[in-house]
């Protein structure tokens, strides 16, 4: 274990140079690389730099019903034309049903009845180059014929829809000139678009929630529009101004999928702003064959389901050209024009969340998270210095190429750098330096206990390898369920965590060990310095470890409060229980659905003023609360009862605002609907549930069940205990703080398994120790161990809730009381557990707890 091959030693500095000149490239901007190099870089999070970050869904009931109601007319045209003209009723579509129906009066034309609507069909594939009909067609003994749009059929239809919408959304943002956009699919039916840059993404909003769908109809003028419901075959729909109605045929006789240009400009002869668009080939002879046989008769054009102009056909157009006219702005119309070139998307979409920051509060954040990551970096450092001495130092060493590594691996999956990103690293830190503690505690003992130089590195190295497996493995399984059910940025900070923990632990284990051999081959000493020595000098002193954190020796008799801390523990987790749910947890936009604006007045806020401005705009109860300084608001609106109605409330609320107090800045917008907060809070509590039921199985596996009982136990008691703390400092339950329960679920398993694989370890080694001595001495033993970790994951979580700003306020003071409540329960619950539970089992026979002299036992 203390020899290192040449290939080995070369192969682990070619990986930390490597690691160093991927990393590198962070340094300065792409642009300062040619573009013919392959460089990877870590991009800057929409919370850093400032953007939105938009969730769309696309609607597929749209989807549902434009099927069928093309059956409708297709059978309406096929019926008709048949010969003989084939009889029916009751044609119609019933989109709760997913179908079509209509009955055959004459029973010798029901064949001919199924052929013309079974032509209507379209194939899909379903899998392994097989196709079906997308629709199912039977008719029963009274004549009643369906037609079903099967299961595979609507699938097809939605998937292909979200493919061309995310086409077409491409489209339309690359035309407003966004740089740097990310637009991906995002489960079944769902879009994610986010735009680096945009402060104010309304337009963009605007543009992508239109359908853009242009359509050209022929009008009947003979049918009332004062009707209340139109005759077959035609619709009656709006025009741009207020009270106009049209009868439109709803046959399409030229369709915009067929243009091939559009452009704003303005009419020579009036002056207004037009948009003149033009056919493709196919487009221009559909039109000239309209407008020839339809000459002095109102042709409509239809965007969105409303007449933007219904003109007269003065003369047959077979140029391939025309211009639509109406009320436009230079914005309107430049934006129709890139709606129309970018092309109509195939159903309807919805933004269902958005998350903007305007870039100033992205500067702030990026200096919260650099002052932070300062500040951790050089407490962890100095303790691990002069805590360890020159082993602690090498640890160091370790640790900024464990940082280094990390960075070049975010490198090089092109990761982007989110605020709960740079979060992870610093909790990185405090991680890093576990396995070096145990390293190094585990080679002092072995030094106490006598080994020689040697002996002593190679069985610390050794026996150590195992309980930072095994403690590493339950925080990687923490992240993983984080990964699985998290959204956002949370996946980012699970991915830097679990990278992280992986990179630290061949740091610890190969790096320093590398470190230590070099130095061992070039001093050759008798002693390791590892051990307290005074009257040396200056620098012999700081090769030495400084302080201990205990002595190394302790006879605690923890134990005698074993049944004290487990009636503590229940009753404090039983009180949080009871507070999750009265008063109840303060549930973030995340799980609650809603909108939070950020905003910053020119001088102090009239709260006041803005209050009045807000209370009459209908959209329920609007909270406003100071939020830092004296120009700083946070403004609360609940959730609208419909989803598609988010995006209004957020720009009546906007406007308001200005109106009450111009010049105002939106720094931050949030708003998360119904249905999208329900999934992210399944998704968080799946996300607990299972960490938990797998650290379960895992410890399970590798201990005796008593320590897999305990260590669930004792994880659900502090995570309980963790969300009373929540309860009582009122802090927001919300996806950044659901990955701060996992990271204390995890670091909790990992402070478990160590005090766990001393008790395993003493068990073989003691045979006839009582239980509950052998308990007491395991936790003496790894106490400097345990503190130790806890104390350096301190040093990195502390400065995120003193420096790390209002955003990650939660989730660092979480941490901080999940590392205090993790500690003491791995002495004062997993192992009285232990204890009570392995009586008859782990020792076999010993029916009573054997207590030392003067000392009562524990019954």
């Amino acid at each position: 274990m203390m020899y290192f091959a040449r290939w080995k030693t070369a192969a682990i500095i070619f990986v930390c140079l490597l690691g160093t000149l991927v990393s590198l490239p962070n340094l300065l901007p792409r642009s300062a690389f040619p573009d013919w190099v392959p460089v990877r870089q870590i991009a800057l999070g929409l919370d850093l730099r400032g953007g939105s970050y938009l969730l769309l869904e696309v609607d597929t009931s749209v989807l549902l019903r434009e099927r069928l109601e093309g059956l409708v007319e297709g059978t309406r045209r096929g019926m008709t034309q048949a010969n003989p003209r084939i009889s029916y009723t009751g044609l119609s579509a019933q989109p709760d049903q997913r179908r079509m129906s209509l009955r055959i009066t004459e029973p010798g034309q029901r064949d001919a009845a199924l052929r013309v609507v079974r032509e209507l069909a379209n194939p899909v594939n379903v899998g392994g180059g097989a196709q079906q009909p997308d629709i199912e067609v039977s008719i029963n003994a009274e004549g009643l014929l369906t037609a079903t749009v099967t299961e595979a059929g609507l699938r097809a239809k939605a998937t292909n829809a979200v493919e061309q919408s995310i086409e077409i959304v491409r489209r339309r943002i690359d035309e407003t000139g966004v740089v740097e956009a990310t637009i991906v699919r995002q489960g079944l039916n769902r879009i994610l678009v986010q735009l680096p840059g945009v402060e104010d993404p309304d337009r963009i909003k605007n543009l992508l929630g239109r359908t853009a769908r242009m359509t050209f109809h022929l009008l009947d003028e003979a049918v009332n529009t004062q009707a209340p419901t139109p005759p077959p075959g035609i619709m009656f729909l709006n025009g741009e101004r207020a009270g106009e109605r049209y009868a439109v045929r709803r046959r399409v006789e030229v369709d915009g999928a067929n243009l091939t240009d559009a452009r704003a400009s303005q009419d020579s002869r009036t002056g207004e702003w037009v948009v003149n668009f033009t056919f493709d080939s196919v487009g221009t002879r559909r039109f000239s064959e309209i407008t020839r046989a339809n000459v002095g008769r109102p042709f409509a054009i239809v965007l969105d389901e409303k007449v933007i102009t219904a003109p007269n056909i003065r003369e047959p157009i077979t140029g391939g050209r025309g211009q639509i006219s109406g009320n436009f702005t230079v914005r309107t119309a430049n934006d129709l024009a890139v709606l129309l070139r970018a092309g109509a998307l195939p159903a309807p979409l919805t933004v269902v969340e958005e998350r903007t920051v305007g870039p100033e509060l992205g500067a702030d954040a990026i200096r919260a998270g650099i002052i932070s990551l300062a500040v951790g970096v050089a407490f962890v450092f100095l303790y691990m210095g002069f805590a360890y001495g020159l082993f602690g130092w090498f640890a160091n060493v370790a640790l900024a190429i464990n940082i280094i590594l990390l960075i070049a691996f975010l490198s090089l999956l092109e990761a982007t750098l989110t605020l709960p990103g740079i979060a992870g690293i610093v909790l990185t830190l405090g991680t890093a330096l576990d396995a070096n503690i145990l390293i190094n505690e585990r080679i002092r003992e072995e030094v106490k206990n006598g080994r020689s130089p040697i002996n002593a590195l190679e069985i610390g190295y050794t026996k150590a390898s195992g309980t930072i497996l095994d403690s590493n493995l339950t925080n990687l399984i923490a992240m993983a369920c984080l990964y699985g059910f998290g959204s956002g940025p949370v996946k980012g900070f699970a991915v830097t965590v679990a990278i992280g923990t992986i990179v630290q632990m061949w740091t610890a284990t190969v790096v320093t060990r590398l470190l230590v051999v070099w130095w061992y081959r070039w001093r050759r000493p008798k002693e390791l310095p590892v051990l307290e020595k005074p009257g040396l000098g200056f620098f012999q002193r700081l090769a030495r470890p400084l302080f201990r954190l205990c002595p190394d020796v302790t006879k605690i008799p923890f134990m005698r409060g074993a049944v004290a801390g487990l009636i503590i523990s229940g009753v404090l987790s039983t009180a949080s229980l009871v507070g999750a749910f009265y008063p109840g947890l303060e549930k973030g936009i995340d799980f609650k659905g809603g909108i939070v604006m950020e905003v910053r007045t020119q001088g102090p806020a009239n709260i006041n003023a803005l209050r009045a401005a807000t209370a009459t705009l209908g959209v329920g109860d609007v909270g406003l609360q100071q939020f830092g300084d004296e120009s700083t608001l946070l403004i609360r609106v609940p959730a609208p009862p419909q989803e598609g109605q988010t995006q209004q409330v957020v720009s009546t609320v906007r406007g308001a605002l200005e109106a009450a107090a111009p010049g105002i800045r939106i720094m931050r917008v949030e708003a998360v609907g119904n249905r999208i907060s329900d999934e992210l809070f399944r998704g968080g509590l799946m996300a607990l549930g299972l960490s938990l039921i797998a650290m379960l199985i895992y410890i399970w596996v590798r201990f005796e069940w008593q320590f897999g009982v305990a260590a669930i136990s004792t994880l659900l008691l502090d995570t309980t205990k963790t969300i009373g703390f929540m309860v009582l400092f009122q802090i927001e339950f919300n996806l950044t703080t659901i990955a701060a329960i996992l990271t204390v679920i995890g670091f909790s398993a990992n402070d478990k398994v160590v005090v766990f694989d001393r008790m395993r370890e003493n068990l073989r080694k003691f045979k006839t120790m009582p239980l509950q001595e052998l308990v007491d001495l395991s936790i003496n033993e790894t106490l400097n161990r345990s503190l130790g970790t806890s104390v350096t994951l301190l040093l990195s979580a502390l400065p995120l809730a003193l420096f790390g700003g209002d955003t990650l306020a939660g989730f660092a003071w979480v941490m901080v009381f999940g590392i205090f409540i993790s500690a003491s329960s791995s002495v004062f619950i997993a192992a009285p557990i232990v204890l009570f539970s392995g009586r008859n089992s782990l020792r076999r026979g010993e029916l009573e707890p054997v207590a030392p002299k003067g000392q009562t036992a524990i019954r």
